[in-house]
């Protein structure tokens, strides 16, 4: 039975979706202004491996995250560059999403631009306004607080230190209260606005979120996900603006929240020359690794990256890698003496290690103890010539039942493209063959050998394999 850790409650819940199998997740993405980096990858791996989870459970999971495509940041960062913001945040959006194909996060349903779904924010303002939890001043328009009782129920602040903090794109001098955030910006000249009846302007950075999730999930949905540092004032704010709307609670059943990534002990920034996009590591390492890294800590646990827990990470991917290779090849285990009846157990037991710790919110670090005390287990059994063809399948059946989920187990080659001059010489060959020219057709064959390929002839003509 799947447990959740919810930073609502503060305690593992069963996990029970609010319509059967159906489960509709959304998870905060990125303002696209710059780079993303390993910390960004560290929420979005983690997310895609929960939902490949669900689904191999036989959820019918709809994953949709957002692209703050306007901002102040954005602004600003399109000011320093000399173009206009619409074009920074395409060039941003478009390496974002090449990131996440290079990291494998393929379980998203759908992304949604905040600049696609104006007429979804416009109405949720004019929502807030009409039932008096919003109010107009000179820069735009905000959500009062004080009028929202429950105001800190995620975070755990009472409105008095929710009043301390400062939100984003909240400077408004005339606020009515220091924590009150702002629902629709008025914009300055030259920056992206959209006409309304209040002023033309530009959404504020919390509502865009709840306006999407209203669009496809309406009023409530299953599972809300992100980062830590995004639960206050972001969370805190989408659950007053969509529960003021619709008198609903909650908007969100479960909450869940990745753990903090530091490296080397300090946040990472730019002034201080630990910032590491996630392009910049992928120069050097592999996609397998960054992925394995995430996942062997707890999701929600803070991560320390340093070269020597990644090296550390390698080591531990290479015995991964040549066990896998080891059963995969055979040749270790085709001419042992075992039955494979014990070992069925073995990799029963094993499974069932696996699923107990996944079931216990997304638990990966003991989940990749069962997976590696297979590996010890199983070369164990090589090195005794106990493990024979049946337990090597067997325990490929299961590895890449676990890699569909964790998405590193085996590493994809991509096909080699043979050049045309092989191409040609081979083609020359099998002419020489049907014409019965076997001495030229040798020839041409050791040829090929010189230059690195191997021809094998088979039933279903020549196969060239690269030496």
């Amino acid at each position: 039975m799947l447990k959740l850790y919810n930073t609502l409650t503060g305690k593992k819940e069963i996990f029970r979706p609010r319509s059967g199998k159906k489960v509709n997740l959304f998870v905060c993405g990125p303002t696209v202004y710059d780079s993303s980096h390993i910390g960004h990858a560290r929420t979005y791996i983690f997310f895609d491996v929960i939902v490949k989870y669900l689904k191999q459970k036989g959820y019918n999971v709809f994953y949709l995250q957002n692209i703050t495509d306007i901002d102040d940041k954005i602004i600003k960062r399109a000011g320093e560059k000399g173009i206009p913001p619409q074009k920074l945040a395409e060039e941003f959006e478009k390496e974002y999403l090449e990131d996440m194909k290079d990291l494998k996060v393929d379980s998203v349903s759908k992304y949604a631009r905040a600049t696609d779904h104006i007429k979804e924010i416009i109405s949720q303002v004019r929502r807030l306004s009409e039932k008096d939890y919003a109010y107009q001043i000179e820069d735009g328009i905000y959500f009062d607080v004080s009028k929202f009782k429950n105001y800190g129920k995620l975070s755990g602040r009472k409105l008095s230190q929710a009043e301390d903090a400062v939100s984003r794109i909240d400077e408004g001098k005339n606020k009515r209260n220091r924590g009150d955030f702002c629902l629709w910006k008025v914009s300055k000249p030259g920056e992206p606005k959209w006409e309304n009846s209040w002023g033309d302007g530009r959404p504020g950075w919390h509502l865009e979120d709840t306006a999407i999730t209203e669009k496809y999930f309406g009023s409530q949905y299953d599972i809300h996900g992100g980062a830590r540092d995004l639960i206050f004032p972001h969370h805190e704010a989408e659950i007053a603006q969509m529960e003021a709307i619709s008198g609903k609670a909650p908007l969100v059943k479960y909450w869940l929240h990745t753990g903090f990534l530091t490296v080397e002990g300090q946040k990472m920034a730019k002034s201080l020359g630990n910032f590491i996009t996630i392009r910049d590591f992928l120069k050097k390492n592999s996609t397998r690794l960054l992925r394995l890294f995430v996942i062997k800590a707890l999701y929600r646990s803070p991560v320390d990256y340093s070269e020597k827990l990644l090296f550390q990470t390698k080591k531990e991917l290479e015995r991964i890698d040549e066990f896998v290779d080891k059963i995969s090849q055979n040749g270790s285990v085709k001419k042992s003496r075992g039955r494979g009846k014990i070992h069925h157990m073995v990799v029963s037991e094993i499974e069932k290690k696996f699923e107990k710790a996944m079931e216990d919110d997304f638990n990966t670090p003991e989940a990749l103890a069962a997976v590696f005390e297979l590996v010890n287990k199983g070369n164990t059994l090589i090195s005794q010539n106990k493990l024979s063809p049946n337990d090597a399948k067997e325990i490929l059946t299961f590895l890449k039942k676990v890699d569909e989920i964790f998405n590193f187990i085996f590493e994809e080659k991509p096909k080699e493209k043979i050049p045309q001059t092989i191409i040609n010489l081979v083609k020359e060959r099998e002419k020489c063959r049907k014409d019965g020219l076997w001495q030229k057709a040798d020839e041409i064959r050791k040829k090929i050998k010189t230059k690195g390929y191997w021809v094998e002839d088979t039933k279903e003509g020549s196969k060239i394999k690269k030496l």
